[in-house]
């Protein structure tokens, strides 16, 4: 199998994004892939949401972007077998600004991941369309866009989807969208089933067939730094993740 490097992709905050790519590369891993987990966003949710402390000392993404420290000076162990880690912290929110200047800056982060030799890369991407996630975009064979059962879930996606477009015309000829994953469905009310209907409608295949509940053990879990499987694998939100990479693996 050709390696896959996912980019988990939608400029809204708040739609499941690091919670799905932490608990997909998870459970990925558990069937036994090489899974390397790229935490993107300067918030650092990712890292934190696997447990995961960064020295102040320690090489992060942002290094591996504006410093060109390797990735094999960046790569940490998780909690979880097979499940590797390029850690972030609030410093990458600088690497936007550090970069503009640079040549070749959309390719930052596909130079670094050359060495990367895992079956899969899940690059958890921050809430915009700036160069972070272009940096993304660029490095990925394929994109996951999580969207919130919600009533604004389709506002923005035709810009992310443009935005792909774009890359795949001139930055990334071989980006594909890989699917696109319902979160946070409440099956208690009519709207979450009027938002299903509308992105069934709009995207047809290329929506997964998995749907993400709203579950508050979902919600609990990075608190504790742990992945859903490690806090409560008999839940709902547990359910759906597993059948979601079964799905990917499918498609992959």
């Amino acid at each position: 199998m050709a390696q896959k490097i996912i980019a988990v992709v939608n400029q809204k905050g708040g739609v499941g994004k690091t919670t799905t790519t932490i608990n997909v590369a998870a459970q990925l891993a558990a069937g036994g892939k090489s899974v390397l987990l790229v935490d993107l966003d300067p918030q650092g949710n990712a890292t934190s949401g696997l447990g995961a402390t960064v020295p102040e000392v320690a090489p992060t993404t942002y290094d591996m972007l504006c410093q060109g420290t390797p990735l094999s000076s960046i790569v940490v162990e998780t909690g979880v077998p097979n499940l590797f880690l390029t850690p972030t912290n609030a410093n990458l929110v600088g690497a936007e600004v550090n970069l503009a200047s640079e040549l070749a800056r959309e390719y930052k982060l596909k130079e670094s991941l050359k060495l990367a030799n895992h079956d899969y890369v899940l690059i958890d991407c921050p809430p915009s369309l700036g160069l972070l996630t272009v940096n993304a975009l660029a490095a990925a064979t394929d994109v996951l866009i999580p969207v919130q059962a919600e009533y604004y879930a389709l506002e923005g996606l035709s810009q992310l989807l443009a935005t792909v477009q774009r890359i795949k015309q001139g930055v990334n000829p071989d980006l594909a969208i890989m699917g696109v994953v319902v979160t946070m469905f409440d099956k208690r009310t009519s709207l979450s089933d009027q938002v299903l209907k509308e992105l069934q409608n709009y995207f047809g295949d290329k929506l997964f067939k998995t749907v993400v509940p709203r579950n508050i053990r979902l919600a609990e879990a990075p608190s504790y730094g742990k992945t859903i499987f490690e806090h409560d694998k008999w839940s709902k939100g547990a359910r759906a993740y597993k059948m979601l990479a079964k799905e990917i693996l499918s498609r992959s």
